[in-house]
């Protein structure tokens, strides 16, 4: 993988941006935080050389000054809304995030649940909460919302939140998943801070969209596609080039809620610190690109795989064809096709020779290995072996798992699942592996080269199996599929 992207250089100059952030203030700044905390794979993917976890980094360099407030929306918990990437709840990738940081002894101030109307599953959060010593505050729908700034920011509005007790000069509000109340709560906070004669301040800290990078550039447009679901989209921030006749990029939901944001802040400071959405960021992120062509090639990778994505999900009937409309605009206007995606050409062509299912991945020398499927494993399976044996240098007539091996794990499974026809599949292979490397040293050896997968290429000529999936997505593997079920 090229590196395109300063990875220390975005930690010192992300640090100093909110460094003078908070110094605009009373040395107080609520930060609205935005995406992932833990394991941010698409800023990685679209910016070879961003740390999946910077932000964490980023985090640990205020540490001494830094205490988190997470937010949840009341309605999410009592759905049990899901987190598609990890597959919890947003209370249990709440309680996840909590755990992981405290770990690595960044403060916990408390949890806010937001837009409570009685719903009874919070309850079992504040005692999970309540176990781990968290405090809980509860803040209810304020009538007139957004629009009505005079009740909003008085003693019937914001006045009626509990106002949470902080200490450190900097307060990042974050939250498991998206509308969760983060920005209500940093206005709810600042209420009260004024009302205590703390002039204290509010940014925004987004990864994406880049402000300062084209409108077009495949990195934002690779944004745009993987909110392509909840038709966000990229646009010049019409507040900014007024103000400043300078071209930035923002995305619709916060322009068209800041004019409402400005008076609620107005309101709430007595004075205009914003002129537009992109002056609430504090996003250093084109400053630490060193090879934008490899940015760009990255960011139009990101946007063919989030398509390949949107058709395989409406095949599997879990998503709509308005995101795959949404995605093939976002392809038009990069001028991008599917044949762009070097490797599914190549599966394609080896599916018409062999007629049967395939797997291919492309490793870093840009050299592609298939696996075909079998009657004793999966394209994925197969494909794994092929490529740790490349990896390796093992010739190809040596078998890391003996026929007859296998064959003896195949009989169980067959057995036990009551099948006459059953491939083992990417789990339970590596399985096999490892339980052979302790009395193989070869095997060992070729196990050890499985972190160099990261980050590879991969596509496979049928939806794989969510089981797989989740392997290949540990391994780091970036795969699409053909849009097809097979039985």
């Amino acid at each position: 993988m090229k590196v395109a992207f300063d990875n220390e250089l975005y930690l010192k100059l992300q640090k100093e941006r909110i460094e003078q952030r908070i110094k605009m203030f009373d040395n107080k700044l609520y930060l609205e935080f935005g995406g992932k905390i833990f394991d941010d794979y698409h800023a990685s993917r679209v910016l070879p050389g961003f740390h999946p976890d910077a932000k964490i980094q980023l985090l640990k360099e205020f540490k001494e000054d830094l205490e988190i407030i997470f937010c949840i929306n009341a309605n999410d918990i009592e759905k049990n809304k899901i987190r598609a990437d990890y597959g919890i709840g947003y209370d249990r990738e709440l309680v996840r995030l909590i755990d992981n940081l405290e770990k690595l002894e960044i403060s916990i101030n408390s949890v806010v649940v937001t837009m409570y109307t009685g719903q009874t599953q919070v309850q079992k959060l504040k005692d999970v909460l309540d176990e781990r010593k968290i405090k809980m505050y509860i803040h209810t729908p304020i009538e007139g919302y957004p629009n009505d700034v005079e009740k909003i920011v008085s003693e019937n509005g914001y006045g009626k939140n509990p106002y949470v007790e902080t200490t450190k000069k900097l307060v990042v509000i974050t939250a498991p998943g998206a509308n969760s109340g983060k920005l209500a709560t940093c206005l709810s906070q600042l209420y009260h801070e004024y009302k205590r004669g703390v002039k204290a301040g509010y940014a925004k800290f987004e990864t994406f969209p880049v402000w300062d990078l084209p409108l077009m550039h495949p990195v934002n447009v690779a944004y745009e596609a993987s909110t392509a679901d909840l038709e966000d989209i990229n646009i010049i921030d019409p507040y900014h080039l007024e103000s400043y006749n300078v071209k930035a990029v923002n995305y619709n939901r916060d322009i068209s809620t800041f004019s409402i944001l400005k008076n609620i802040l107005t309101k709430i400071t007595g004075e205009e610190i914003y002129k537009s959405p992109t002056d609430m960021g504090v996003n250093t992120i084109s400053k630490c690109i060193t090879d934008n062509k490899v940015t760009e090639e990255a960011g139009i990778m990101e946007i063919i795989r989030r398509y390949y994505n949107s058709l395989c999900d409406y095949k599997k009937g879990i998503g709509n064809d308005k995101t795959i409309a949404r995605m093939e605009v976002l392809m038009n206007e990069l001028n991008l096709t599917k044949e762009d995606r070097k490797i599914a050409i190549k599966v394609n062509e080896v599916v018409n020779q062999s007629k049967r299912e395939v797997m291919a991945i492309q490793l870093n020398n840009g050299e592609i290995i298939t696996g075909k499927q079998s009657e004793l494993l999966t394209a994925p399976s197969a494909t794994f072996l092929n490529v740790i044996k490349q990896l390796a240098k093992i010739p190809d007539d040596v078998y890391l798992l003996s026929p007859t091996v296998l064959e003896s794990i195949f009989k169980i499974k067959q057995k036990t699942l009551y099948k006459k026809k059953y491939q083992l599949n990417l789990s339970e292979v590596i399985i096999a592996l490892s339980i052979c490397s302790t009395t193989n040293p070869i095997i060992e050896t070729t196990l050890k080269n499985i972190d160099k997968m990261r980050g590879m290429e991969a596509h496979c000529s049928y939806i794989i199996t969510d089981s797989e999936l989740n392997v290949i997505k540990s391994l780091g593997i970036n795969l699409t599929c053909e849009p097809r079920l097979i039985g």
